[in-house]
């Protein structure tokens, strides 16, 4: 009996290294794909999976959300103006045996797809449109990636633009443009302002012009606050309404004793 156990041996030990062998793990954040002498035939989810070897094989996919940093890219603006750019793309595979079955390599595939996507929608955006409304050139990029990539399994998440790189020139440029811009608004609101003051005055000469004594009592005022000041020498005139009162008042005498 002994002797029969001992030549079965080998063959127990070579099975139990098939069985072995045969046996694979599927992690939670993977499916497994399983080709049958070279045809798909499941998907198998996260657990140890029997895939028997020869006959069989296994390529797990990650169905985590993942990135693509795209590299900078060479982009002429709707202006012509020639920038760099890049961005970062959020995927996750959606469909794991259309993203094994339908593309060679989907990662470098959404790579290449989103370098000419990026520009071509620069290339129909001027340049203020390209620095001010990122977030709606992002949404175009991810509208047109994302049903690219439909096909291939692949659900785009989110398309990120990181960098905007200008040339120097071009800088220097916007920055003076910058510049005079700034000058421009300050010079219009101290014109705005000259125009308010200049109103203002008008109208508290005319109530001056127009009210008795208000003329008088503004030089008192004025000459009270220059009188704190104990350095300073203040000469002033009579104000007309001072003259005009002894005017009045001449006038008045010389009525009465005409009457006499």
């Amino acid at each position: 009996m002994s002797f029969i156990l001992a030549g079965f041996m080998p063959l127990i030990i070579i099975v139990g290294i098939i069985l072995l062998g045969s046996i694979k793990q599927v992690d939670q954040f993977q499916r497994g794909l399983v080709l049958t002498m070279g045809r798909y035939t499941s998907t198998r989810n996260p657990g140890w999976r029997i895939v028997l070897p020869v006959f069989q094989r296994m390529i797990k996919v990650d169905i985590r959300v993942r990135t693509v940093d795209v590299a900078d890219q060479e982009a002429i603006t709707q202006d012509n103006v020639s920038i760099r750019i890049n961005a970062v793309i959020y995927y996750k595979v959606a469909v794991p045996e259309k993203a094994i079955l339908e593309v060679e390599d989907f990662v470098y595939a959404i790579a290449q797809l989103a370098q000419t996507t990026m520009r071509n929608v620069v290339g129909e955006a001027p340049l203020d449109d390209v620095l001010a409304k990122r977030e709606q050139l992002s949404e175009r990029i991810l509208s047109i990636i994302d049903k690219a990539t439909d096909p291939w399994g692949v659900d785009v998440v989110s398309v990120e633009l990181k960098d905007i790189v200008l040339q120097e020139n071009l800088k220097r440029t916007m920055a003076k443009q910058a510049e005079a811009e700034r000058e421009r608004r300050a010079n219009i609101i101290n014109s705005e302002g000259e125009v308010v003051a200049a109103k203002n005055l008008a109208e508290a000469a005319q109530i001056m012009a127009t009210s008795p004594g208000a003329m008088h009592l503004r030089t008192l005022n004025s000459i009270n606050d220059i009188s704190s000041d104990q350095s300073n020498t203040v000469v002033f005139t009579v104000p007309m309404e001072v003259l005009k009162s002894f005017e009045g008042f001449s006038n008045y005498m010389a009525q009465k004793i005409t009457k006499k």
